[in-house]
């Protein structure tokens, strides 16, 4: 599942990472956005903007190719 299909004040946990390029991926965990990360839907822009989301404490907004890369299951 991705991201963008959650809905607001859904909880999700991170599971794994749909891109091959090792600097992003490197980024995203700087992030807090680890494997089994837990998360919560904060905020979501219309028409594919960015989402906003809280994890491990910290609010981060992601663009939508940012999100796009995320694999995560509903909780």
């Amino acid at each position: 599942m991705k991201l963008k299909q959650l809905k607001v004040n859904d909880q999700g946990v991170v599971t794994g990472f749909s891109t091959a390029d090792a600097n992003y991926r490197q980024k995203l965990l700087r992030m807090g956005l680890t494997r089994n990360a837990e998360f919560t839907v904060v905020r979501k822009a219309p028409f594919g903007g960015p989402i906003e989301i809280e994890v491990k404490g910290s609010r981060l907004v992601l663009r939508s190719d940012e999100a796009d890369v995320l694999e995560v299951d509903k909780k």
